[in-house]
């Protein structure tokens, strides 16, 4: 049966159809749907993870236990996982795995643009890139084979509009495969290091094999047409090449790592002018020179952002006139905001208007440091708030200390900061964290996570009691508030700051998305009392909007009554309906 599928749900599609029982992950864009398209299968295991290294760690162990194992995250949580990824390539595997690497060419929702390919070089993995959802779900089926015939972890390397965008899928039945064979063997499943030296020969060995496997797999594929010019490509950028010069030869590379160098030689030697189109780095491009062939490349197009047709045609349409591929005009700027009665907006209007600096997280609360709220000084990593705010206390010393707080939501703090927690406890530090607790992993799309009590599922599991873990790594001062509650928080700020020892302050509300009780309480502005002073716009909630001829302030019907706005008014114009 065919049906549209965005690339995310084929390569769930995929992994089912190959007989994955197991799938892991930590949700992240682009990557999130993956596991949780493939949880609602019957007769398999998912999960979210509380980071990108447990969920590889999980996925090695049932690797290892004889199960095929979908392991996915975005191309930062590679980073996470890299540890365990590194090291699991030495060992191999037992029942097949493949990790999904969700790269994020232009930074739609990333704090980077890594190229995930170089993982795949670095570690000596097969790397596959599909480039529409049909081949995300084929080469998700045919990774499973290479895992287990090569004794390899292998990667899948998807990007967002890949993973997002929707194209026809036929779907296939499902093989149902046992659990391979477990068998004890130390020499290759423990790595110390007599028995790294020998995996490490079976790697080389492996890659080797896997090069000569290149050369014929209808992975990469020629598609032949004038030879004046010749193409280079893979993945999504090879949809853009057929659109915008259908008409030059084009050799499709659906496995970049290795490349097939008797391939590329033989298809250079074919044409005059020889071009690879590659999205930010150039992997495929700085290999084939070493080999000594000539190819244009980067001189052409950028390393940065994500490439497009309009692209591909102003480079190489040559004299024909640019076609148009998007919308007649414009669209206007449309910046990221905080939803209307988001709870974490009164807790960055506190934070600058108090004048402090704050170390941030990853998390839509990152959005405080966007005008009007403007307060986020600092934000590089899941979890870097904590360790960065104890950096910025042993540089500047305890007088800075008592102006610096740490921001970081409930699920960033399971996924990488309890471990700095422990480290301004275990070196004395008197930082002040702030744990934003929204009940849900919000950014990505309301996943679930050890702080909730629900599993990927929606099964009731036990829920991580986070002031009881605080108090437990050694923190004594904890308080718990309302983040709109503004005058409260204002004050326990000032009280905690003022400590020389280390507290936190977990600030407990649901994200507004998730409270699904009709409200009935509505505000209005009084046109009489209103100033037109625009305090209220300083929120910068799109529940309230300025009419600039009136001078007035009015409510938008978006406004969910949090009752932000009535705190900050000080002609208290804005005012409850009443009755």
């Amino acid at each position: 049966m065919k049906k549209l599928m965005i690339g995310n749900a084929a390569i769930a599609r995929g992994a089912y159809e190959a007989g994955a029982t197991v799938a892991t992950a930590y949700p992240g864009t682009p990557s999130t749907e993956i596991v949780s398209n493939f949880a609602q299968y019957e007769g398999v295991y998912a999960e979210w993870s509380p980071n990108e290294k447990v969920a590889m760690e999980v996925g090695a162990g049932a690797s290892i236990g004889g199960a095929r194992t979908l392991v996915a995250m975005k191309h930062v949580g590679v980073n996470v996982a890299a540890d365990p990824l590194y090291t699991f390539a030495y060992t191999g595997v037992n029942g097949g795995l493949v990790i999904v690497s969700g790269d994020d060419p232009g930074m739609h929702s990333s704090q980077n643009e890594q190229d995930n390919r170089g993982y795949g070089r670095f570690a000596k993995l097969p790397v596959l890139e599909p480039a529409d959802s049909q081949e995300a779900l084929d080469f998700t089926r045919m990774a499973f084979n290479l895992s287990e015939e090569y004794d390899t972890p292998v990667m899948l390397r998807v990007t967002t509009r890949l993973a997002h965008s929707q194209t026809m899928v036929e779907e296939g039945e499902r093989t149902d495969l046992p659990l391979k064979d477990y068998e004890k063997n130390a020499a290759k499943y423990v790595m110390l290091p007599g028995h790294a030296r020998m995996r490490h020969i079976e790697v080389e060995k492996r890659m080797l094999k896997l090069g000569e496997y290149a050369e014929t797999t209808p992975l990469n594929s020629i598609e032949w047409g004038s030879k004046e010019v010749g193409i280079i490509t893979s993945g999504v950028v090879y949809q853009y090449v057929k659109e915008v010069l259908p008409e030059v030869s084009v050799l499709k590379l659906g496995m970049t790592n290795p490349l097939p160098q008797n391939l590329i030689k033989s298809f250079a030697e074919q044409v005059d002018r020889l071009i690879i189109i590659e999205e930010l780095e150039p992997v495929i491009e700085e290999q084939v020179k070493s080999w000594g062939i000539k190819v244009e490349g980067k001189e052409l197009f950028s390393l940065l952002g994500e490439y497009s047709p309009e692209m591909i045609e102003a480079k190489l349409g040559q004299a024909k006139p640019v076609r148009s591929y998007g919308l007649d005009k414009e669209i206007p700027a449309r910046p990221p905001l905080m939803c209307p009665g988001c709870p974490h907006r009164g807790v960055f209007h506190t934070l600058h208007k108090m004048k402090l600096a704050v170390m941030g997280d990853i998390g839509c609360y990152t959005l405080g440091a966007l005008s009007p709220l403007d307060g986020m000084d600092a934000c590089i990593c899941m979890g870097a708030s904590i360790g960065s705010a104890m950096g910025m206390e042993k540089a500047r010393g305890e007088d800075f200390a008592s102006k610096t707080v740490a921001v970081i939501g409930d699920s960033t703090f399971v996924h990488s900061g309890i471990t700095a927690l422990i480290d301004v406890v275990y070196n004395q530090g008197t930082s002040t964290v702030m744990i934003l607790d929204n009940d849900t992993t919000a950014m990505t799309g309301h996943q679930e996570h050890p702080g909730t009590g629900m599993t990927i599922r929606q099964q009731a599991t036990n829920k991580l009691d986070i002031e009881g873990l605080v108090k437990a790594v050694g923190v004594k001062n904890i308080r718990i508030v309302d983040p709109l509650n503004l005058v409260e928080l204002e004050a326990t700020l000032k009280e905690e700051l003022n400590r020389r020892e280390p507290s936190v302050i977990i600030t407990k509300r649901p994200c507004v998305l998730l409270d699904k009780i009709p409200n009935t309480v509505k505000y209005y502005v009084d046109e009489e009392l209103c100033k037109g002073c625009k305090l209220c716009l300083k929120v910068g909630c799109s529940g309230i909007y300025f009419i600039e001829e009136d001078k007035k302030a009015v409510m938008h019907a978006s406004c969910v009554a949090c009752g932000l706005c009535p705190q900050i008014c000080t002609f208290d114009a804005i005012k409850k309906v009443e009755g």
